[in-house]
Parts: C-alpha cells; structure tokens; sequence
C-alpha cells in the first residue's frame, strides 16, 4: 500500500485524498500485533538502556571538560571544538551503543526494524546539534542564531526523522490539499511552509558566506576601510536578495505573480519607505565614496566624536560624553559635516589667546608661552608651536598661541592643560592678566556753609516765579 501511495505521489499531480493517506498508515491490529512480539520489547529495553548509559557516561564526561573549555584557557578554536563534542556527548554515546546492539543483532539473527531508523534518528540528532552549534559560532559573537539554535536544531530534525520513516511523501501530499486559489495562482499549506524552510536554511547559507565575505574583506591590507564596509554590505544584500529568490522559485512560486505586488511596492518606497531608501542609498554612497570611514572624527551640527561603524541605515558616533549617537546617512549628504580627521590627517592646531599688561614684555613672554607649549607631550614638535602678537587691546597686549595636536579627541584635554600651565607659569614669571578698569573723576563740590546763589531753583525770590508774584505784590501807584 505504502509502494502504491509512493508512485501516486511521484506520478500524479491530482491531490491525493486524505482517507487513502490515512489508509497507508498502520492498523491498530497490527500495532497490536507488533507490541505483543518478543523482539519488539528486546529492541525497547536495549534503546532504554543505552539512554540511560549514555546520560550517565555524558554527564561524567561534561564535567571533566568544564575547567577546559571555560574562556581564557585555550584557543578559540579549540574551544569551540570541545564545547561541539561536549554538546554531542549523549547522542553520540547513545548513537555508538545503538550501532553496536545493531550490529549484534544482526549477527544473531534477531530483527531490527526498530533498532535500525533508531540508530538513523539518533545519529541524525548530534549530527544536525553538532552542525547548528558550529554554524552559529562562525557568526559574529552575540548572533541572534543563539536564541533560534534549539527550534532550528528540533525543525530540521523533525523533518530528517519523517524522511527516514518515510513518512515525508505523505505529509507533503496531505498539507498541499489545503489550498488557495488566487487567480490563476495556487496557494496551499505546503507551498508556504516548504517556502518558509527554504527561505529559513538559504538565508543562513546567506549570512553564512557573507559573514566569511565580511571577515576575508576586512583581512585585505589592499582595500581601505570605506571601500571595505561598502563589499561585505553589497555581497550581504545581494546573497540575501538571491536567497529569497531561490527559495521562491524552489518552492514553486510563479514570479510573474508577483508584478502586482511589485508595482505597490514601488508605490510604497515613492510614499511611505523614500527614507529609509533613501538612508539605504546614502549609506552606499558613503561607503563607496569614502568621504567619511570608521575612526574618523566628525562634527555634525552639536554633535561631535568619532565614528564607530557604518551601516546600511545610519551611522554610529561615539562622543567625548560615552553616548553613542545614530546620525541617518540622508542627514550625512545634505548637511555640512567638519571631518576633522579626512584622507587620515588627524593634526588640529589649537588656538589660545592670552593677554599681558603694556607695562609687560612681549617678547619674553612670547617665548614663555612657546616653551610651554613644546613641554606638552599631546603637542607636537613638527610643525612646532608659534605665538604671535594678535593687536593691542584696551587693557593690554594680545598674544596668541598656535600649537598642533596630533588626536581631534584629545584636543579639549590638551587647550585645557595649556590654559593651566599658562596661568602657572606666567604667575610664576610676575607677567599682569588685564583687566578692564574705568576711572572716575570728581568735580569740586560747593564749600561747606556758603550762600546759595539767588538764581537757584530754591531761592524762590531769585526764581522766575519769586520775581512774578514779586511783581504783582507790589503797590500800585
């Protein structure tokens, strides 16, 4: 029966009915009837067996391994390895136990038809955890593959498991009944989850070459840092993109279906995604460009610190406060940026200015301040530090100091050192630091005791109103 369904599914491409599917499946009377034989308990009894030998030789073998695969003991690689064999110890003993009893039996004669599909799944098991446990660990430390290694270990494993019973064939053909029909276009469960799993193991072989891309790239002594970033995100897109594709078309999917949906995408970048396209895009030409490269020291608008990586949407900038700011690449292209260390120069002269009184010397002065500066070690010796006479001020002489410093990010700690080394020895040297002053002179005040004048608005007989009513008191004649 199970031949007969076997060819249908091969041969025909009419949907195969549930109830004939069913009927491949075994009968409760022969279930019955295989439960009730000798052997089948003697294959039970040595599969139980070897699950308990192989738990209790596993974990003595574990913590014998523990001191030597903590981190810091040996190699990396080494590591991995043993922490591979330590996470495989238990299938593996039980897979040797289950090969043995195997091949026991047969030489005695005894059947294994359940013995043998069980020494399969077992071995299946560490092999497919042993392969997921490595594939995670070529990725970068921290990979979001570590919170989907068991799921991904338990869904290959499962569908290893129903090849191996044959059971495959029968559960493809049962999930491919259940469908949909859009258009001339036909949907069904199978199609989505053999799209779903393809999509699933290709994108892992993806990120998985991409990852190796990104590390062989990285490695060049050829390539600079911008051009670099700009291959290992290019190659990562563009395997992603044929990883969906290949899955699409495995799955069966008919591509021209998907013109519709292409033109509402097209409508959505227009609308909704044109930023995030266009922080994509500017995020290319940055990398491609090289104008800005991780390590550089920019300021854009009040930001300013150094670049820590590029990626595909922003960029990361690490600033004197230990805050990590994201800036969009679309911001990068349509702003004005200070790169204070482009094409690798990171030299900054620093400008300080100082004044001295009139009554100072400047050229003694001029030389205290060059010698400060050269004492600095951040300051450096070629092109060496220069002070000049910047004007004459209201309170005193200006003076400016031109130093240069080899870091954009030390440059706060170096004019603030300076600033206090000045103050130091310029104190020690009796120079004056001007301040603004004002002098306020003091007419003769009026003699303690002394008449008023008779003009004054006080005296009211001197006043123009004292000679008015003057007037009109006096007698007519």
């Amino acid at each position: 029966m199970q031949a007969a369904v076997a060819n249908r599914l091969n041969n025909n491409r009419n949907p195969l009915p549930m109830q004939e599917l069913l009927d491949a499946l075994p009968s409760a009377e022969w279930l019955g009837a295989y439960l009730s034989a000798p052997q089948t308990w003697w294959q039970i009894g040595v599969f139980v067996t070897g699950i308990l030998l192989a738990r209790m030789l596993g974990r003595r073998l574990q913590s014998r391994l523990q001191p030597v695969i903590r981190p810091g003991v040996t190699n990396e690689v080494t590591r991995t390895a043993m922490r591979t064999g330590a996470l495989v110890l238990v299938p593996a003993i039980l897979w040797l136990w289950l090969l043995g009893a195997n091949a026991a039996a047969r030489r005695l004669g005894i059947p294994t038809e359940l013995l043998r599909p069980t020494m399969l799944l077992v071995g299946a098991l560490a092999l497919i955890r042993m392969s997921v446990f490595v594939l995670r660990h070529s990725f970068s430390p921290g990979s979001r593959l570590k919170a989907w290694e068991g799921a991904l270990t338990v869904t290959i494993w499962i569908l290893v498991a129903l090849h191996i019973l044959g059971w495959l064939p029968y559960i493809a053909q049962a999930l491919d009944e259940y469908a949909l029909a859009v258009g001339e276009v036909r949907i069904s469960l199978y199609t989505i989850a053999s799209f779903a799993l393809l999509v699933a193991l290709l994108l892992l072989a993806a990120l998985w070459i991409s990852n190796a891309i990104h590390w062989r790239v990285m490695r060049s002594q050829v390539l600079d840092e911008s051009l670099k970033i700009a291959l290992s995100k290019l190659s990562k897109f563009t395997l992603l993109t044929l990883a969906v594709l290949s899955a699409m078309i495995a799955a069966g999917i008919d591509l021209t279906a998907f013109a519709v949906f292409g033109g509402a995408l097209g409508v959505g970048l227009g609308l909704g995604l044109q930023r995030v396209v266009s922080n994509f895009v500017s995020g290319v030409i940055l990398a491609f460009e090289g104008s800005i490269k991780p390590g550089d020291v920019i300021s854009i608008g009040q930001i300013f610190g150094a670049v820590q990586a590029l990626h595909a949407r922003h960029i990361v900038v690490h600033t004197r406060d230990g805050l990590d700011i994201l800036v969009p690449n679309e911001n990068l292209l349509t702003s004005e940026i200070t790169n204070w260390s482009y094409e690798g120069d990171r030299r900054i002269r620093v400008k300080l200015a100082v004044q001295i009184a009139y009554d100072d010397d400047p050229e003694r002065a001029i030389a205290l301040l060059q010698r400060i500066a050269r004492e600095l070690p951040e300051v450096l010796a070629d092109p060496g530090p220069e002070a000049v006479i910047a004007g004459f001020g209201d309170n005193g002489v200006a003076l400016e100091l031109h130093a240069w410093v080899g870091d954009p990010e030390r440059v706060m700690g170096a004019r603030a050192e300076l600033y206090r080394r000045i103050f130091k020895e310029f104190k020690a040297a009796r120079f004056t630091f001007p301040f603004p002053q004002r002098e306020v002179r003091l007419t003769q005040p009026p003699a303690r005791g002394a008449s008023r004048s008779a003009g004054t608005p006080d005296n009211r007989a001197g006043s123009a109103r004292g000679r008015k009513r003057a007037r009109g008191a006096a007698p007519r004649a």
